[in-house]
């Protein structure tokens, strides 16, 4: 049950800092978003990319049980929040990755998974909070898709829109998690002895 709730209120988390990057916009909502993985770092609650590099060749069950309860955080916010501008930038938001495939959002989901990585590590071995605070604005300015961020503007999107994109949004969602797990490993290229390191729990993410 604690697992359960604290992947739950990383969703939370996540989308409370989507609905504030929503609101404000530009690189102060940016910023402000970064508040969503700081608070899941430091509460040590389980974020899908935050768990995922620390996860390979085994415990994916566990990982996809992870996500579905960040998404369940992220539904529970967004039936609160997803009126108005909200829902109308999430929609905006949706159809651009739509408009842009499955394949490039894929491609493009492996960078914001290195950065998550990059800014738990830094946290975790290093104990900076520097990429924690950089590393969220970095990926949105540079369009990279994170599955959780992504399942919260899906969410405050509204239930009509999406199952008008349905048949479209499934082959992109699928394609984004599994874009952003790899991206979560892909430091072990540049480190193979970790390429058969077993899950374990760090910090709890």
């Amino acid at each position: 049950m604690e697992k359960i709730t604290r992947a739950f209120l990383a969703g939370v988390c996540i989308a409370i800092a989507g609905t504030a990057y929503l609101n404000v916009g530009g690189p102060t909502g940016m910023v402000m978003f970064a508040f969503g993985l700081i608070v899941v770092v430091a509460f040590k609650y389980l974020l899908f990319t935050g768990r995922s590099g620390y996860t390979w060749g085994e415990g994916y069950g566990g990982l996809a049980l992870m996500l579905f309860w960040n998404l369940v955080g992220c539904i529970a916010v967004a039936s609160v929040t997803g009126v108005g501008d909200v829902a109308a930038k999430s929609q905006d938001i949706i159809m651009a990755r739509l408009a842009s495939g499955p394949v490039r959002c894929g491609l493009m989901s492996i960078g914001c998974g290195f950065i998550m990585t990059a800014a738990v590590r830094g946290y975790n071995e290093h104990g900076t909070w520097l990429p924690l605070l950089f590393g969220v604005p970095a990926f949105i300015a540079c369009g990279f898709p994170h599955c959780v961020a992504d399942g919260y503007y899906l969410a405050a999107s509204g239930l009509t829109f999406f199952l008008e994109n349905l048949r479209a949004i499934v082959p992109f969602y699928c394609s984004i998690v599994v874009g952003n797990y790899l991206g979560c490993n892909l430091y072990r290229l540049a480190e193979p002895s970790m390429l058969r390191v077993v899950a374990k729990e760090r910090s709890g993410i």
